[in-house]
């Protein structure tokens, strides 16, 4: 059977809309947003019934007719008490992503405007394997400090839709493999997936520093900064995402710049890069050890992974001790029209959300 289904991924600075028939695209925007334009709405929410109708405005100019589809599938948000794979926005979920997300980000937008779009004709709409799903094992879940208790946070779509599409290669079940998956991006995150589940992983603050994030260090450090009078909160939390990594070691977060300044000459920014490449090898490290079995692979995905040079590096530090693959890009839209496809061919059962008793105490 043939499914056309919408595919929506709306971010801080664009909403990103697709077309796709089964698994072929068809029609492909990006819709920019302007901070001017953002700064008149009072909230997040305020956007979303704009952004719905810059999205059917665009359909209407490409003459496709939505009474086609079969489902919408947006990108999944900050939501609470949920694990990997696919969602049935219903009004419970509609609810909590509008009301009680555990912190505003313009994902949250995915779910409700793939709902704005499904009720109207019938047909349903979904979210996959948003950032916040969580099947950590308890014993990852535990820190040192008592009052924290430790939860799954990383590029869950493009490591799962990455790590399927290399199971599938090989003429294999992703829920039949053990892999590690490091996602390079802006900000980098590495995951253990065993038998098609996330076992642990290290977020985008705990791991490899980044094009502007600053990963980890010791935490003495961290506190000694935080409680030398130099820097509020807000100035630290801008150190550890934005202001962090290559951007405060090098002054850009640019890696073609990076690599540029390197093949000119700049020892600063070889040393640079190649600390940033063994970080990211020493989180994989860390990854490996939360198995109990042989692993089949490690996965270098996303954009850095276009980069030879960083990941030819990340390989020499890893390639004695695992089969280390390199399959670059983000493919997020990709990710979520196959997702979605799955659940209308019945490979896959979308999961009902359950909110959490504390619903109305997780926004933070």
């Amino acid at each position: 059977m043939t499914y056309h289904i919408l595919v929506l991924n709306p971010g801080s600075t664009s909403t990103k809309a697709a077309i796709y028939q089964n698994e072929s695209r068809l029609l492909f925007t990006s819709i920019p947003h302007t901070n001017e334009e953002l700064r008149s709405y009072p909230t997040l929410n305020d956007q979303l019934d704009d952004r719905v109708e810059l999205v059917q405005k665009w359909l209407d100019r490409e003459g496709f007719d939505t009474g086609t589809l079969h489902a919408v599938v947006g990108r999944g948000g900050i939501i609470p008490n949920i694990v990997s794979g696919g969602y049935l926005v219903d009004q419970t979920m509609f609810d909590c992503i509008r009301d009680h997300p555990i912190f505003e980000h313009a994902s949250n937008l995915g779910g409700l405007m793939a709902r704005t779009f499904a009720l109207p004709l019938g047909i349903p709409a979904y979210i996959y394997d948003a950032v916040t799903s969580d099947e950590l094992l308890p014993e990852a879940r535990i820190t040192g400090f008592k009052e924290v208790t430790r939860t799954s946070f990383c590029h869950v779509l493009n490591a799962r839709a990455t790590s399927i599409k290399y199971a599938q290669s090989l003429g294999r079940r992703y829920e039949d493999m053990n892999l590690v998956v490091a996602h390079l991006g802006g900000g980098i995150s590495i995951s253990a997936h065993c038998h098609g589940r996330i076992i642990d992983s290290v977020s985008d603050d705990a791991g490899p520093f980044s094009p502007d994030r600053s990963g980890s260090l010791n935490l003495e450090y961290v506190l000694d900064l935080c409680y030398s009078g130099k820097y509020t909160k807000a100035e630290m939390m801008r150190k550890l995402r934005g202001e962090g990594g290559l951007s405060a070691l090098l002054g850009t977060h640019d890696c073609q710049e990076v690599e540029r300044r390197i093949r000119n000459g700049d020892e600063r920014a070889a040393l640079v890069y190649k600390a940033q490449a063994l970080q990211i090898a020493k989180g994989v490290g860390i990854m490996l050890g939360c198995f109990t079995q042989p692993i089949d692979a490690v996965i270098l995905t996303g954009g850095l992974a276009n980069s030879k040079q960083l990941t030819g590096m990340v390989a020499d530090y890893l390639s004695h001790l695992c089969h280390v693959v390199i399959l670059p890009g983000e493919n997020e839209m990709e990710a979520l029209a196959l997702g979605a496809l799955r659940i209308l061919r019945g490979e896959e059962q979308p999961h009902t959300f359950q909110p959490a008793c504390s619903l109305h105490e997780s926004k933070k």
